[in-house]
């Protein structure tokens, strides 16, 4: 009896082995697209530890090991490009996290489904554009001459201010701007989310006289809570990422001090407007980052995991 259940065991499992073939043949393109686009790539990561020099290549240039972060963390302004980089990329992750939830329970309310599909393409459409057009857009609305003053006057307030060369004013329009752009994509996310909540709790609800915000409270935020973790987990993993091109359309020389961040500063050393490149410093700044996201990413999915019991691996 032993023998034969070894035997359909085996058989099965060869068979399973064969069905799965397919789906591994599938997945074979993407494998290799990641390998030799995102593996073989991280190689270049030690030019952060060398005095690297374009003509002597990564085998020829010499190495100064930590050299390149210690001149990173003694770099006048390295705390302030830090602070501006967390601040931003916080804001926005709190702001669109709070606000994709809400217009998702807003739109899910809606019992028009022209209405419905109406509102979530027209929000969603942004997410598309790319920030060169979009930033130039911006560029001259916020001008002394732009829309937004035209705007102005005609509430009684005359202004020539240039908002994008202020720094009172500066982070505050990235954060907006940003939100305006990626906030259809998490409202679809929670939105997908909502549909796959068991319509028969709203019925129970009904039944027991819960009105829209009791069921909203108890039975459609629960429901997607996982999807709110989750987009969470990802959001914080690029706390780091304060949105490279997005300010860098967007930023000028007059708001350094609030909108310079560490993208923004590996940039400027990479590609200067004179004098040579210094790719081992952006390769440093670039690392120093992916690290503190990552440590940032794990502190997150740890504390998601505690709360609320919540695995993504």
């Amino acid at each position: 009896m032993t023998s034969i259940l070894l035997e359909n065991k085996k058989k099965f499992s060869k068979h399973k082995a064969k069905a799965q073939v397919s789906l591994h043949t599938m997945l074979m393109p993407a494998l290799v697209f990641a390998i030799v686009f995102s593996i073989i790539p991280l190689f270049g990561l030690v030019i952060a530890f060398q005095d690297y020099k374009t003509y002597k290549g990564i085998f020829g240039s010499e190495f100064v090991y930590f050299l390149n972060f210690i001149a990173l963390f003694k770099q006048p302004n390295f705390y302030e490009v830090l602070r501006n980089t967390i601040v931003i990329a916080v804001a926005k992750i709190i702001v669109i996290t709070v606000l994709s939830v809400v217009m998702a329970l807003l739109i899910n309310e809606i019992q028009n489904d022209k209405l419905k599909k109406t509102i979530q393409v027209t929000i969603f459409l942004p997410y598309f554009l790319s920030w060169v057009l979009i930033g130039g857009v911006f560029n001259d609305m916020f001008a002394s001459d732009g829309a937004v003053n035209n705007l102005l006057k005609i509430f009684g307030v005359h202004s020539e201010v240039n908002w994008l060369t202020k720094n009172e004013y500066f982070r505050g329009i990235i954060v907006a701007t940003d939100v305006w752009k990626n906030l259809g994509y998490q409202v679809v996310v929670f939105l997908a989310a909502m549909t796959g909540i068991n319509t028969s709790l709203y019925e129970a609800a009904e039944i027991d006289g819960a009105g829209h915000w009791q069921k909203c409270w108890h039975i459609t935020i629960p429901g997607i809570k996982s999807m709110i973790v989750l987009m969470s987990i990802l959001n914080i993993g690029n706390i780091m990422n304060a949105g490279f091109e997005q300010i860098l359309v967007m930023y000028n020389d007059f708001v350094l001090p609030t909108g310079d961040i560490l993208d923004t500063l590996a940039y400027r050393y990479a590609f200067p407007r004179g004098g040579l490149a210094d790719y081992s410093f952006s390769t440093a700044v670039g690392l120093f980052k992916s690290v503190v996201s990552c440590l940032f990413f794990i502190i997150a999915y740890r504390i998601a995991f505690k709360v609320s019991d919540y695995k993504l691996f």
